[in-house]
């Protein structure tokens, strides 16, 4: 199934993007199990500092390495990792974090879904009722959640997930004025705001043990940048964004209504 899958993201122009950053205890496992499903994977290394970029350039698995110092950002990684897989012809692209945390045997979902919703963004959903999620990060989401519908008028079951499939060419050349963990938040408000569809599909997860857990969100700085972002996104919302979207609805109709005749 493995080869077929791999054949499927080929025909259909999808790369892999990992954006890092000090996972050097994780990031070579994460590349070979993405590996047994997609040939083409890009790695950016986001600024480490405990030798990741040397693990990911001795990796035996082939990968297209991005990376510089120094570190700046998840947001600022994944728009590099776009901006590459763009130039190189690439329709889609789908991200996940290089902790451990998701599984590449989740790919095939992902393929699946992009049959059947072409050009739209594809969100894992991860199971907000895992025994080791996180409580923070449960209220994290359930917040994020929260704000998303007000700014779209869309809901969705999982707003901060890193797993997911984006439609570049759709999405064109975004520039993100966030660069770190809100950027994600940013992709989909804006993406919601041009009408691209957003397409939830149930993802599986693993949470290591509290003592085992590494985490480079913080807390009190993160939150608080989310927190303006959101504000910021609220006015957005009114003053452009479900303004853009009603328009892109009439003009998509008009696009999509028959040519008319005679006199009418």
């Amino acid at each position: 199934m493995s080869e077929d899958i791999r054949k499927y993201l080929k025909s259909e122009q999808v790369c892999v993007i990992i954006p890092t950053y000090n996972n050097a205890g994780t990031i070579d496992q994460v590349i070979r199990s993405v590996a047994d499903y997609c040939d083409d994977i890009f790695v950016v290394c986001d600024g480490p500092t405990d030798g990741t970029e040397e693990l990911v350039r001795q990796c035996a698995t082939p990968v297209q390495v991005i990376a510089y110092q120094p570190n700046k950002g998840k947001g600022t990684a994944l728009v590099t990792g776009f901006r590459e897989a763009l130039k190189r012809g690439f329709r889609y692209a789908i991200t996940l974090d290089s902790d451990g945390q998701h599984y590449a045997s989740d790919i095939p979902a992902f393929a699946e879904a992009i049959t059947q919703h072409p050009d739209a963004l594809i969100i894992g959903s991860r199971g907000l009722k895992h025994d080791n999620m996180p409580q923070k990060s449960t209220f994290a989401n359930k917040f994020s959640n929260f704000w998303f519908m007000v700014q779209t008028g869309k809901k969705l079951p999982d707003t901060q997930t890193g797993f997911r499939l984006y439609p570049l060419r759709k999405m064109g050349k975004m520039r993100l004025i966030t660069s770190r963990y809100e950027a994600e938040l940013e992709l989909l408000v804006r993406s919601a705001w041009r009408n691209i569809p957003i397409i939830p599909i149930p993802i599986n997860v693993y949470y290591p043990p509290q003592e085992e857990r590494v985490s480079f969100f913080r807390p009190g700085k993160d939150f608080t940048r989310i927190s303006i972002l959101n504000t910021f996104f609220c006015f957005a919302a009114i003053l452009y964004g479900y303004p853009s979207m009603f328009v892109r609805r009439v003009v998509q109709r008009i696009k999509n209504s028959p040519t008319r005749t005679g006199n009418e």
